[in-house]
């Protein structure tokens, strides 16, 4: 497959959408795309294995959302570079011990957006610094708090659900 046409739509701040057309021999496919610089999720987790999670209004869900704390990989920086700044603004946490545990397309069907997911340990609390446009509430959840709300659907985030449940995975005793 080879990208023969691309136009741009739409620019914001964080993506741009795009008119592409993908073809080889005997086949095309015409779409819209989303181009998205990528983002990297932090999974904190304090000496007590409890997860921060962050809530906040989503405009797509209309809706408060409890979600792992996440932001856009900013022109230069690495995603490592992006999970240590962004944990430290929307929740003023720093970590000591950073491992990635993962890295997903979220939807790969019309977004290029990569999240990068990393598992933060080592934490120390210094002050928050949200963005403009952020209202963000921190909370730390249980294992058990997690489990039951992920089964009942309390939690929608896909990163979330998917990061919750690669870290239970890989980490025995969890």
């Amino acid at each position: 497959m080879k990208i023969v046409q691309s136009e741009e739509v739409l620019k914001t701040r964080i993506f741009r959408v795009m008119h592409e057309v993908a073809e080889e021999p005997g086949f095309r496919i015409d779409r819209s795309v989303v181009l998205h610089p990528g983002s990297a999720v932090m999974m904190a987790v304090d000496d007590d294995g409890r997860v921060l999670l962050v809530r906040q209004y989503r405009v797509p869900a209309r809706d408060y959302l409890w979600e792992l704390p996440a932001g856009k990989i900013d022109p230069g920086e690495s995603p490592l570079e992006a999970a240590r700044r962004e944990l430290e603004e929307e929740t003023g946490l720093r970590a000591d011990s950073w491992t990635q545990l993962s890295e997903f397309y979220p939807t790969p069907g019309y977004v290029s957006e990569k999240m990068h997911l990393y598992l933060a340990r080592g934490l120390t609390q210094h002050t928050p610094r949200p963005m403009d446009d952020e209202r963000i509430e921190s909370r730390w959840f249980t294992t058990d708090e997690l489990d039951s709300q992920i089964r009942d659907g309390s939690i929608e985030d896909g990163k979330t659900i998917l990061g919750y449940l690669l870290w239970r995975s890989l980490t025995p005793g969890s």
